[in-house]
């Protein structure tokens, strides 16, 4: 995947709230509802989506299939791992 750089102006407004331009949001498949991580790095601000199974079923290719009842029997099995 290319990486694409694109500059825009914005502001912030009441609260802090920062709109993402739409072509920013499209590129990095952030959405309404979208979790993201925000952290610096010495004055710049990093906006990246957290990337989970949600996620990566929306917005990337799909390689492999899986049957309900085979994605059932590994839920329960990860489940089983937290309960004791």
């Amino acid at each position: 995947m290319e990486k694409t750089k694109i500059v825009v102006r914005s502001k912030i407004g009441k609260k802090r709230v920062l709109v993402i331009p739409k072509k920013i949001a499209e590129i990095t498949g952030i959405n309404e509802g979208t979790k993201v991580k925000i952290s610096t790095e010495g004055s710049k601000i990093i906006i990246e989506p957290i990337i989970d199974a949600v996620w990566i079923a929306l917005h990337k290719e799909k390689i492999a299939k899986i049957t309900l009842k085979e994605l059932e029997e590994e839920s329960l099995e990860q489940q089983g791992k937290y309960i004791k």
